[in-house]
């Protein structure tokens, strides 16, 4: 069988002009991981990544501190939905990112309360109750993860490793594809997926099946600060 692992991004910076940029933390975060499968003498054949900053930030520190010489294609199909038209169709006013960032900055804590707002307006996307109002609704964007995981499938071939940089949104979608979980329960997967989490996907002429989900225990001994998941 082959592997695919799903890699989501390290931390971005969250409250920051351009949150698709990394933070201190998440180069940390890439680092260590990258440390880590160079422990693991992992074997990888190739590597993708999606078009965002933050998905090539993280696989050119991870990789780099992995030793891994590898080529990495870019596949926009792995890059997170527009998570700002989702908040913006739930709360029309926060359109302003200044507007929403004085607004949660009243609040005892910010953070909680951004992802309180934020579990309700991605509630709404994937209800499938308001889908001509988005771009892409959830069901394309599901679509469209899984097809960025076959077109890997196809260009590699079979019993390959495969190391593919993303974010939470894409590893939720495929995961909830490949498990055949409720639309409304899907999310439950993604609040808990860690900053530079390994998912690894299986697959053969068989199918494609979930082999492991979440994997950070590079991030344990004396490394839980770097536990983050926004």
């Amino acid at each position: 069988m082959g592997a695919i692992y799903l890699i989501r991004h390290g931390q971005a910076s969250f409250g920051k002009a351009d949150y698709d940029q990394l933070s201190a933390t998440g180069f940390e975060q890439s680092r260590v991981l990258g440390l880590a499968l160079r422990e693991r003498a992992l074997e990888v054949d190739a590597a993708w990544r999606g078009a965002m900053r933050r998905h090539r930030e993280t696989a050119e520190t991870c990789l780099s501190a992995a030793g891994l010489a590898v080529g990495t294609e870019t596949d926009a199909g792995f890059n997170e939905f527009d998570h700002q038209q989702v908040v913006e169709r739930f709360k029309p006013q926060y359109s302003s990112q200044e507007v929403m960032v004085t607004e949660m900055a009243r609040l005892p804590d910010p953070r909680r309360a951004f992802q309180q707002m934020f579990t309700e307006a991605v509630g709404r996307w994937v209800s499938g109750r308001h889908d001509d109002e988005y771009a892409e609704s959830w069901p394309a964007f599901r679509e469209r993860s899984m097809r960025a995981l076959e077109s890997i499938v196809t260009s590699v071939g079979a019993q390959k490793s495969v190391l593919v940089f993303t974010s939470g949104g894409v590893v939720t979608a495929i995961c909830q594809q490949l498990l055949q979980i409720p639309d409304e329960h899907a999310f439950r997967l993604n609040w808990t997926l860690a900053n530079c989490g390994i998912t690894k996907v299986i697959y053969s002429d068989r199918g494609r099946y979930l082999s492991t989900l979440n994997e950070h225990s590079h991030f344990e001994n004396g490394k839980r600060e770097l536990v983050t998941y926004r």
